[in-house]
């Protein structure tokens, strides 16, 4: 909205702009996810997999750097494990917003609890995604 020649965020706007990123982040996700599973299907379908032994390790995908190397490459399992990537990532980026919107509306209170809750998730995921 516009009000005595600046232009400013009102709630509903924030709202909106939120719920668009939160909708686009899934969307996304899911899109990349159902294609690298097309083309991991069609790249192994020959593959047998053994059920009974499970190898978290044998993806050789448990970094962000081999998912993006793998992605470079068109490897179908690496798309999907960045189409994960992305719906992880959704909601970081939300909070991120959140941050800045509190900002704007110089809510600074708001803005430490956001910052909390980002290092939070950042502490919480870096343990799981850099390894």
């Amino acid at each position: 909205m516009k009000r005595d020649g600046k232009y400013f965020f009102t709630d509903k706007d924030v709202q909106l702009i939120l719920g668009t990123l939160l909708r686009v982040g899934v969307i996304s996700s899911m899109a990349v996810v159902f294609l690298g599973g097309v083309i991991y299907l069609i790249s192994s379908h020959a593959n047998l997999v053994d059920y009974q032994a499970f190898d978290a390790g044998k993806s050789g995908m448990s970094s962000i750097l081999a998912i993006y190397q793998g992605v470079l490459h068109m490897d179908g399992a690496a798309i999907i494990q960045f189409g994960t990537l992305l719906l992880i990532f959704t909601p970081v980026a939300r909070v991120v917003f959140s941050i800045f919107s509190f900002l704007i509306e110089r809510d600074y209170l708001y803005v430490v609890i956001g910052l909390l809750v980002l290092v939070v998730i950042l502490i919480s995921l870096s343990n799981k995604l850099v390894g």
